[in-house]
């Protein structure tokens, strides 16, 4: 049987996603469209490659997130060096490594572009702020002149994984427009940051797709892969731009997380708890990341022993219902 599959952001936490795909895998699922956000996005686009869930669990844990944070020496002096950067490059480091790592990924599964997947397989969530609204990847990049299919994939990760001020944002030229007033040189680029800013949870991505009138055969499933609990509790430490920066988004993605699951969503999400790790605890450890990957695979199981499809399809179309009022 075929499932669409939504991954929800939670930076270092991602790997609780890839043990609740497992359980997926376990009950005989195939995944036919899968769309992410923030390192949802990393996971979807890995699932859309053909990767399973021990082999996530592998290259997650063998390439910690802090081997990303890497900048250059000229801007590691102390207070001086990362305001400067900021001030230069809109990030404390670039997100070349992450998207090197994916490209690296993806390419040994023979995938470069959206081209090289099927029509819609993989959608992946982002922010522009610069024009202030939300972009599905890769169909929404053909606002700036790109053709959808020649987009990279780990391109695309590298935009929604951007976490503001954290990561340099991915800057993009606007395609030019007769209909548009002549643009200053500054005002033809957008710059594109964490999707986690708009939709965190982007649910609703394929319901457009899904007709309550079809019959339980021939209808695809959406389910939702929820990382669900606030960081440790313990309050952030400021002692200077970078752990402020790190307590603003790690504050501003917790809320996120918190937030309820409203009844109509109950019958199509994993509600997968977190441990009380950070999105930005960068420095997680081996035996954290084995526990959110178990803690996932738990999660995935239970919500899979309950799960019928005739609920499913009761559920969904109870939640169009709704929606129409």
């Amino acid at each position: 049987m075929q499932i669409n599959a939504v991954f929800e952001g939670g930076g270092v936490k991602g790997i609780a996603l890839a043990g609740a795909v497992g359980a997926a895998e376990r009950r005989g699922l195939k995944f036919h469209q899968v769309a992410g956000t923030s390192s949802g996005a990393i996971v979807a686009s890995l699932v859309a490659a053909g990767y399973n869930s021990e082999e996530m669990k592998r290259l997650i844990m063998a390439a910690p997130f802090s081997s990303f944070l890497k900048r250059a020496p000229i801007f590691n002096t102390k207070i001086i060096g990362p305001v400067t950067r900021l001030f230069l490059k809109k990030g404390l480091y670039s997100g070349e490594a992450l998207e090197h790592w994916i490209h690296q990924l993806l390419l040994a599964k023979g995938i470069r572009t959206f081209g090289d997947l099927k029509f819609n397989q993989l959608r992946i969530i982002a922010s522009d702020i610069s024009d202030r609204k939300l972009l599905v990847l890769p169909e929404d990049i053909a606002q700036y002149g790109i053709d959808p299919k020649q987009l990279l994939v780990s391109k695309a990760v590298r935009m929604s994984t951007s976490i503001p001020y954290f990561f340099d944002p991915v800057i993009v030229r606007k395609a030019a427009s007769k209909k548009l007033p002549k643009q200053s040189f500054a005002d033809q680029f957008a710059y594109i940051v964490d999707g986690g800013l708009l939709s965190n949870f982007p649910l609703w991505v394929f319901d457009q797709e899904n007709s309550p009138n079809f019959e339980v055969e021939q209808m695809v499933p959406t389910i939702g892969f929820q990382l669900v609990g606030r960081g440790s509790g313990q309050p952030n430490t400021i002692a200077g731009p970078v752990s402020m920066l790190k307590a603003l988004f790690s504050t501003m993605m917790d809320a996120h997380d918190e937030r309820y699951i409203e009844d109509a969503n109950r019958f199509r999400t994993i509600k997968i708890p977190t441990l009380g790790v950070s999105v930005t605890d960068f420095d997680i450890s081996n035996e954290k990341s084995k526990e959110l990957y178990e803690a996932g695979s738990l999660a995935g199981e239970h919500f899979f022993n309950k799960w019928k499809m005739a609920d499913y399809k009761q559920g969904y179309m109870e939640h169009v219902l709704r929606k129409k009022k």
